[in-house]
């Protein structure tokens, strides 16, 4: 408990620094928050102008189930870039410079340092947005308070989360060997390319893309599941699959990290 308690102050700390940096820097700050609000207004007007010539749903998704899912991922987006983007998008320059050596020798996990040492409060107003868009698809849609469904989303999209940073954690821990994988991050904004349209639209040739990103690699399960669980279908079953997905991402990634850290030559060597 005592180091829980420590992990949790540093990362208040954390926070604090960020927002202090942030806001020495304020009209940067603002111009970042209103591009991210025009951003979820495209896509919002994008997500409209198809149920224009759809004939009341999309793949399954009616109108409000849809912009629920959208809400979903705008949330999870401002989340995965608030906490966890900017770090390990910096992670490749600590290699090539050698000043991962700095946060190496400090008396605290590597991976908990690394990757959460930087708060992105620019973004953390999508998350407020994204909720905002999924309780109005919710008013929309007339839904009644289900408990077994709150409580299942309020497990799965922490799930979901974490799915998401053990991708991006490995995608991180590459460069150790690539040192520049300019080309790694890329693909990894084309993969969660794949999380912003429900899984359904993959039919045809495309449906063994959605198989293979739900199974193999269950990044399509980031958004999807925790959308389909509040508005459409709902099963405990799939309330296992993400908690067992998630343990399986993370031990994975967690094992990948440490694997690069010993293979990093240190500044020194």
């Amino acid at each position: 408990m005592g180091a829980m308690t420590r992990y949790v102050r540093l990362l208040s700390a954390f926070g604090r620094y960020s927002l202090l940096n942030e806001m020495a820097f304020r009209s940067n700050f603002i111009i970042k928050v209103i591009v991210e609000v025009i951003w979820l207004a495209i896509l919002l007007t994008f997500s409209k102008k198809l149920f224009l010539g759809a004939s009341g749903e999309l793949a399954g998704w009616s109108e409000p189930q849809y912009f629920f899912f959208v809400g979903c991922y705008f949330a999870m987006e401002g989340l995965v870039e608030t906490l966890f983007l900017e770090n390990c998008g910096e992670f490749t320059e600590l290699v090539r410079t050698g000043n991962l050596d700095l946060y190496l020798l400090r008396p605290i996990d590597e991976q908990f340092m690394i990757s959460l040492r930087r708060i992105d409060w620019s973004t953390s107003l999508n998350v407020v947005l994204g909720a905002g868009v999924m309780a109005w698809a919710l008013h929309d849609m007339n839904w009644r308070f289900e408990f077994q469904r709150v409580a299942a989303f309020a497990v799965i999209f922490p799930c979901a989360l974490g799915i998401a940073y053990g991708f991006m954690l490995v995608v991180m821990s590459s460069s150790v060997w690539l040192v520049r994988n300019q080309s790694l991050l890329e693909m990894w904004w084309l993969v969660t390319s794949l999380m912003r349209y429900p899984k359904e639209i993959y039919r045809g040739w495309a449906e063994p893309i959605a198989k293979f990103f739900t199974y193999a690699l269950p990044i399509m399960l980031v958004v999807n599941m925790p959308a389909e669980t509040m508005v459409k279908a709902f099963a405990w079953e799939n309330v296992a699959w993400m908690a067992a997905a998630t343990i399986i991402v993370l031990a994975f990634s967690r094992w990948f990290f440490l694997r690069a850290l010993r293979s990093y030559r240190s500044a020194s060597s």
